[in-house]
């Protein structure tokens, strides 16, 4: 454990974000799985489970979660699935 104030408090803070980063990660890999599924099963909304899970992408993102790359990288990927059963 830290005996300095200001390293007792780095450890709270890093504790916070840990657990926000993690719950916002965990958000992101459960709508790409949604939507890779839907895609899979060929449902009606399949669609709609890219568009939310491109939001998810596009929000992590912006929150640091992933880098700019990753989440093209991503997106890219979702996008192309999903045309490729619309041939």
């Amino acid at each position: 454990m830290p005996n300095i104030k200001s390293a007792k408090k780095r450890v709270k803070v890093i504790a916070t974000k840990t657990l926000k980063n993690k719950t916002l990660n965990s958000a992101l890999k459960t709508k790409i799985k949604k939507a890779s599924t839907a895609i899979i099963n060929n449902a009606e909304e399949k669609t709609d489970a890219v568009r939310l899970a491109v939001k998810k992408i596009d929000q992590a993102a912006s929150k640091g979660i992933l880098h700019k790359n990753t989440a093209a990288r991503k997106k890219s990927a979702l996008v192309k699935k999903l045309n490729s059963t619309n041939l």
